[in-house]
């Protein structure tokens, strides 16, 4: 037995010296989408070690790691390591003390040989006090060891550990992987080199710059003097001031000509990191092709070759365009000519394939969606449009019954059956990023109605939780029924999200369905929808039968997603979620504006102890589960013997009639405020009335009002669910 003491350190000037970490691994150019996953992995990576190593303390002001990352480098710079780990005293607890002396004192075999395997002489061992009583001890003093060689164990596991979705080698099979071949490393802590190696190679002081314009070996020093000497040599490390000098000259250029750059995020994020030295040059390119949609004009620009599309100040598409190169200019315009001539021929495709798709209906291309395979077992995407057009015609019919005046059933039924015939024309096939959009153009050009091609073109929408609905209600109708018959299809055959593998991207699915439902206010019973497309699937080819079992994981899988869409994007605790979800959730709308109500209700001053009280009533009811027969909940007023239980009872009905006409009139906050009201009842009954009393009849009776009491207000929201404060702030911690 042992237990590590800090010891007194004879020299505390020594364990507050620190050192800097300069910790670099250049390599072949990584995908530029994992730069900054990779980066805060190897954060979290070094973080976890130098913790764990005792390296890094949280008292120890100016303590910092920072990792950041280019196509051919991933950074660490750590500020103040400690130069040597605190020595550590350890008590090792021996044999008892009535076995290791005898009678007299001295010490026996036992003392010795528990002595000498902890290297000390018999003398230098101590008596300690244990619960077991009075035991042979002896102090061991653990020696730090130099940060030098814990860095030489620590950064090659590191270089190691990070994730990436498919690695390589390039030596030999057995050896270590990483994304791309690993050129150098640098290693510089407190001004030396930490040596260690990874994969053959061997950590060093000599960093990279840019792989045509910078020096191949550049010394450096540590932290300090690194960013400079890098930038020197044409690399920009920190993806901050690539971004920066991105805008600035993106800016520069587009107000020189009265533009402005079409907005994307996303593409400058993605050309921050694919560039160590960006600039930004203007290109021009034939107003003739303007004539091609807009859409396909911005996804040539960006798809194939990262450009900015440019903008008119009234929003109209213009002549030009925005590439980012990895040099520091181009003077003699050399680079602009090369991408205009590239981009004219992508121009020419994308017109050659929109004029020759036009040439007959799309309606027509629906035949060769038989030869397209959506998932082995579920038959082929024609399978999945018969499957979906039944479904969108069932959805409309559903609103319109249910008061949606301008649900149109047979437009959903055209919309669906044209959603997916633009996955075979030639467009798509160039430009699969195009698909749903390139069909409703395509409808549009071919006077479709709006209702429809508009439907055509945003029914993948929504894509994630800031994307925007489809944008009429004959669009959301194909969108569920797509989205639907992929989760109800997908889980039928065990096609199931597992951990970060979703290949049919079935958690966005999820998410869409919950927030068109819930933005729309759409009237729908989820377990409805879902047995109506299962029975779609039953009905369609692949014919496969969808058991009960599978239809309650597809609910659970869908309310799982509508509680993180609830919680993140409406700001909704998680225990309101569960509260009003434990009621019901088959109605999400109805849900979300229950959900509203006890939000709005949940810290008056009646409605807090309430809930405590409520949840006192299902524990109570929880335990007593053999002693009450959950289908006799009738209460018998003659053996209500308190006054107590009989003002509980009295109060229960009158302020339930009242809650019930609220609720059934949709005023949940005005019910929720009447249900308070049975606060003092509550009370009282619980300080005058003992539930658990030898007389069976009455402990019974007593168990029927608690339980009768539960059910008629938890309608609206179970508030046995709600939690205190202090404990939700704990529990949201933990989530």
């Amino acid at each position: 037995m042992s237990s590590p003491l800090k010891s007194k350190s004879p020299k505390p000037s020594a364990l507050k010296a620190s050192g800097d970490l300069l910790f670099e691994i250049g390599c072949e150019e990584i995908p530029a989408g994992m730069i900054l996953k990779a980066s805060a992995e190897l954060k979290a990576i070094l973080q976890k070690y130098f913790v764990s190593h005792g390296l890094l303390a949280e008292e120890q002001s100016g303590t910092s790691i920072d990792t950041f990352g280019a196509p051919r480098r991933l950074v660490a710079i750590v500020r103040k390591i400690r130069l040597r780990q605190e020595d550590v005293t350890r008590e090792v607890t021996g044999p008892p003390k009535s076995v290791a002396y005898d009678n007299v004192g001295e010490p026996t075999r036992a003392a010795m040989s528990f002595a000498e395997k902890q290297g000390i002489p018999v003398s230098k061992l101590s008596i300690v006090n244990t619960p077991k009583g009075e035991y042979v001890a002896a102090k061991q003093i653990v020696v730090g060891k130099p940060a030098a060689e814990i860095l030489a164990t620590v950064l090659p596991q590191a270089i190691q550990e990070i994730s990436w979705p498919r690695s390589m080698y390039w030596t030999r099979a057995d050896s270590s992987r990483f994304i791309r071949p690993i050129r150098w490393i640098v290693a510089v802590f407190a001004g030396r080199v930490a040596p260690f190696s990874f994969a053959s190679v061997h950590a060093g002081n000599q960093t990279e710059g840019h792989r045509f314009l910078g020096k191949k070996n550049i010394p450096v020093s540590g932290p300090d003097d690194y960013e400079e000497k890098l930038k020197k040599n044409f690399v920009l490390c920190r993806p901050e001031a690539r971004r920066k000098k991105i805008e600035a000259e993106i800016h520069t250029l587009t107000a020189r000509k009265q533009l402005r750059a079409h907005e994307d995020a996303d593409l400058l994020k993605l050309v921050t990191y694919l560039n160590e030295y960006p600039s930004v040059i203007m290109g021009e390119f034939d107003s003739s092709f303007l004539a091609l949609p807009e859409e396909i004009l911005i996804t040539v620009m960006r798809g194939h070759q990262k450009y900015f599309g440019l903008e008119t100040r009234n929003g109209e598409l213009a002549p030009h365009f925005l590439a980012i190169i990895n040099l520091p200019g181009d003077t003699k315009g050399m680079v602009r000519a090369g991408h205009e001539r590239v981009l004219r021929a992508r121009f020419s495709d994308a017109q050659f394939f929109w004029e020759t798709d036009l040439k007959r209906p799309l309606g027509d291309y629906l035949p060769k969606l038989a030869a397209v395979t959506y998932e082995s077992r579920l038959g082929s995407y024609a399978d999945k449009v018969d499957r979906m057009r039944e479904l969108a015609r069932w959805l409309a019919e559903q609103w319109f019954s249910g008061g949606v005046s301008h649900a149109d059933v047979a437009g959903s039924d055209r919309a669906a059956e044209l959603a997916k015939c633009d996955l075979v024309t030639e467009m798509v096939r160039e430009f699969p990023e195009l698909q749903g959009i390139v069909g409703g153009l395509y409808a549009r050009d071919q006077h479709e109605p709006e209702e429809i091609w508009q439907a055509v073109y945003d029914h993948y929408k929504p894509s994630g939780m800031d994307d925007a609905l489809p944008r009429n209600l004959t669009g959301c109708a194909v969108s569920l029924a797509d989205k639907l018959d992929s989760l109800v299809a997908c889980f039928a055959v065990g096609a199931v999200p597992t951990g970060s593998s979703d290949p049919f991207a079935l958690r966005r699915a999820a998410l869409g369905v919950a927030k068109i439902i819930l933005e729309r206010k759409l009237p729908l019973s989820l377990s409805a929808a879902i047995s109506a497309a299962s029975k779609s699937l039953k009905d369609h080819a692949p014919k496969i039968e969808v058991s009960e079992a599978v239809q309650k994981q597809v609910l659970d899988f869908l309310l799982e997603r509508a509680r993180f869409l609830l919680k993140e994007k409406r700001g909704f605790a998680y225990d309101e979620i569960n509260a009003a979800f434990a009621a019901s959730a088959d109605d999400l709308v109805d849900a979300a504006e229950r959900i509203v109500a006890v939000k709005a209700i949940r810290n008056t001053k009646n409605f807090i102890p309430l809930a405590a009280s409520f949840k006192r009533i299902r524990n109570i009811l929880e335990k007593s589960a053999g002693k009450l027969d959950k289908a006799q909940l009738e209460v018998e007023p003659e053996l209500l013997w308190e006054p107590a239980e009989r003002e509980l009872h009295a109060s229960a009905q009158k302020i339930g009639a009242e809650a019930t006409r609220r609720k059934k009139a949709g005023k949940y906050r005005e019910a929720l405020e009447v249900i308070s009201e049975l606060r003092p009842s509550v009370d009282k009954f619980f300080d005058n009335v003992l539930v658990m009393v030898e007389d069976s009849r009455v402990r019974k009776n007593r168990l029927a009002l608690l339980g009768n009491l539960l059910k008629e207000f938890s309608t609206i929201a179970d508030f046995s669910e709600l939690v205190s404060e202090d404990a939700k702030d704990l529990s949201q911690q933990s989530h």
